[in-house]
């Protein structure tokens, strides 16, 4: 089994569409099958989940559709924190904090507290992300401590990189597979270092319609391509 599974949650919109309905709802519907599907992921024995929920991108879109995702983003962080808090998950959320709203802001951070010091499993929400920015972000920090005196230049590798990434939050901080829904083939702005060795699987299904039975077709996937490369004990 995976230990790191990173979802870029695409198709919302065009799910929408498809039905005739606005994009508020498709966002509605996404949302409705991440709280549905991340509890089965954890229950299958994945110990991180990555979603790409939000990208800095994203504040091209129309003021109303943005204002209503940050809306909702509330609703979910209030509805589902106890169930969190049960199932012992710790919640990150990375990103720029900068244009979040402050109601918003405020949840998230009373949310990383109160699940701080779960282990076994986390869910690392991407809420105004941008792959390049979290390496410009680390490589300005390095910058720093090397000024500093803290590091010396020499000693910067990998390792280093690695533990000023955004994703440093985690046991796993890269992903053992990564899934894009609807079909198209890339990652985007999305966890641009941290994928190297990653899996790539692209399903043609939009967000929404993404269930336990195609999960299960990822995973099998992955493990299909386990046992025939050798990847990965």
């Amino acid at each position: 089994m995976p230990k790191h599974v990173a979802i870029i949650l695409e198709g919302n919109r065009r799910w929408a569409e498809k039905r005739g309905l606005g994009p508020s709802q498709g966002q509605e519907a996404g949302a409705r099958t991440v709280m549905e599907n991340v509890k089965d992921y954890f229950s299958m024995g994945i110990n991180t989940v990555s979603l790409f929920a939000f990208s800095t991108e994203n504040w091209g879109r129309p003021g109303d559709e943005v204002k209503y995702i940050m809306d909702m983003f509330e609703k979910i962080v209030k509805s589902e924190m106890p169930n969190l808090r049960r199932y012992g998950v710790k919640v990150s959320v990375i990103g720029k904090r900068t244009n979040i709203p402050e109601s918003l802001l405020h949840l998230i951070g009373e949310a990383e507290e109160a699940t701080k010091n779960n282990k076994e499993k986390q869910l690392i929400m991407a809420l105004d992300y941008s792959g390049k920015f979290d390496i410009l972000q680390a490589c300005k920090s390095l910058a720093e401590k090397a000024k500093n005196g803290l590091i010396n230049i020499e000693d910067i590798d990998e390792n280093l990189m690695d533990k000023e990434l955004m994703t440093s939050c985690s046991e796993f901080p890269n992903p053992d597979l990564l899934i894009r829904t609807s079909g198209e083939q890339r990652i985007s702005n999305f966890y641009l270092w941290q994928s190297a060795y990653t899996e790539l699987y692209f399903p043609s299904v939009l967000w929404p319609d993404f269930g336990g039975a195609e999960y299960l077709e990822a995973l099998d996937w992955y493990q299909k391509r386990q046992r025939r490369f050798g990847l990965r004990v």
